[in-house]
């Protein structure tokens, strides 16, 4: 696959995220009151919440400095992909992980925390863009030990 071809899927994906990631964000913002919660099943609640840290609430309050980490992160990754480029399926863990850091910095910067809004029993709540860069994580693990 071609560089530009690599390039346009990972545009791709990263904008998918970020739009499936906004709309639902949206959707939770105007339908669930702040720190209310809908319960779905087997004890998952769609609940309204914001976080202004990072995973885990980790830099609760760290406003422009967690702004200013999301930004070098970002910038670190697409460091890392364009040296990558030709590597096999790179297009994939990193539009995910450009979408779900995206989508959250939108948040961060437009309300000043990020919403989250999926609820499991004993685990903190979390969103599209969180599960995004999860699944990034775990796909760009597989892809530098596996897909040579």
């Amino acid at each position: 696959m071609s560089a530009r071809q690599t390039t346009l899927r990972t545009a791709l994906v990263a904008v998918a995220v970020v739009v499936l990631d906004q709309l639902t964000k949206a959707l939770v913002r105007s339908e669930i009151p702040r720190f209310d919660s809908r319960e779905l099943f087997l004890g998952i609640e769609l609940v309204h919440t914001r976080n202004t840290g990072v995973a885990f609430s980790m830099f609760s309050g760290g406003g422009t400095l967690v702004v200013i980490i999301a930004l070098l992160a970002l910038a670190a990754l697409l460091v890392f992909f364009f040296a990558n480029i030709h590597r096999r399926l790179v297009w994939l863990p990193t539009g995910l992980l450009i979408g779900g850091a995206a989508g959250n910095l939108i948040d961060r910067v437009r309300i000043g925390a990020v919403t989250d809004f999926v609820k499991f029993p004993h685990f903190p709540a979390f969103n599209v863009a969180d599960m995004c860069i999860t699944f990034g994580v775990i796909a760009l693990l597989w892809v530098l030990e596996k897909a040579k």
